[in-house]
């Protein structure tokens, strides 16, 4: 209970963080233009898919989700259950001539849970998200008039690995650890893999080993980048980046920012995050080039969900 308190003090602080008024003028202006809405994305292009696809040689599909429950551990005060129901069938009663029966079912909760992806909506700063849209113009308590996820393009590209804890030898890294732009780049070259454009980089850091078997420790804090891994990652030109935690940045953090690779990659640069991605399987297998597929719920005026995505071999 201890350790998700301090993930809720966390998550509240960012909450009050990009909510304050805008004292200054602060905005991100896409390179794509004024209208811009999605970012990122816009490095997506068919040449990319077609070239991802002639990756796969082995047919051996991973996928990258977490199974999602109402035990799932996230940062408080986020929870969801799943309701199952029978309508007009209670009681034993069934349905037609030939007795038909169904189940339906209900969800409740948060979407920021499990393994997600965070839309250009989720970070900002003063109170401006990305491309200069000011909370005030946009967001509503029915969802976001803009940034929502529902205008995220599919996102089949080139996806790339880089196994953070094997470049240090070890099994899993430590909470607080950063992830250095140096060390980024000698664990890829290592790999012998280069970030290219339109990429989707992917980290391991052998954190979600924790997700089982202690959780309280695994929302407590988490290894991940800084401002700088983040300003490296983005002159990549990458679509997104993503890693085995539930919140990219290193946690506790090392000075007075909060989640600043978060306001850094999304706020700033339009890039996504993808959280709570089990890359345990791809780093066993040593699958450090694959194509990466992805096509999230759309949810209209969502500013994260809930996602399954897809790395094949």
């Amino acid at each position: 209970m201890k350790n998700y308190l301090k993930a809720t003090a966390l998550f509240f602080a960012f909450a009050v963080n990009a909510a304050l008024p805008l004292f200054a003028q602060d905005s991100s202006s896409s390179k794509w233009g004024k209208d811009d809405t999605i970012g990122s994305a816009n490095y997506l292009t068919p040449e990319l898919a077609r070239k991802a696809a002639g990756l796969v040689t082995e047919g051996k599909v991973y996928a990258l989700g977490v199974p999602v429950g109402s035990k799932s551990p996230a940062v408080a005060p986020r929870k969801m259950a799943i309701n199952v129901l029978m309508p007009g069938q209670y009681g034993g009663a069934t349905l037609g001539s030939n007795e038909a029966s169904y189940l339906d079912d209900m969800i409740t909760g948060w979407l920021g849970i499990g393994t997600q992806i965070d839309g250009l909506a989720h970070a900002g700063r003063r109170g401006v998200f990305y491309n200069g849209n000011k909370a005030s113009d946009f967001v509503t308590p029915e969802g976001v008039r803009k940034l929502g996820v529902e205008g995220i393009p599919p996102i089949v590209t080139r996806g790339i690995l880089i196994d953070i804890a094997k470049h240090r030898g070890v099994a899993r890294l430590e909470e607080g650890d950063i992830v250095t732009p140096k060390e980024l780049e000698a664990a890829a070259k290592k790999q012998g893999v280069t970030i290219r454009e339109g990429d989707v980089v992917i980290i391991h850091t052998g954190w979600i080993s924790l997700l089982e078997k202690d959780p309280d420790r695994f929302m407590a804090g988490e290894p991940g980048i800084d401002r700088k891994g983040a300003e490296y990652l983005a002159s990549k030109n990458v679509v997104a980046v993503g890693a085995d935690t539930w919140g990219i940045d290193a946690v506790p953090f090392k000075d007075d920012t909060i989640f600043d690779a978060h306001v850094t990659l999304l706020f700033e640069n339009g890039t996504y995050l993808l959280e709570n991605l089990d890359t345990r399987m791809l780093a066993a297998d040593e699958v450090y080039e694959f194509m990466f597929v992805l096509g999230q719920p759309r949810f209209e005026g969502a500013v994260q969900t809930i996602i399954n995505p897809i790395a094949i071999k």
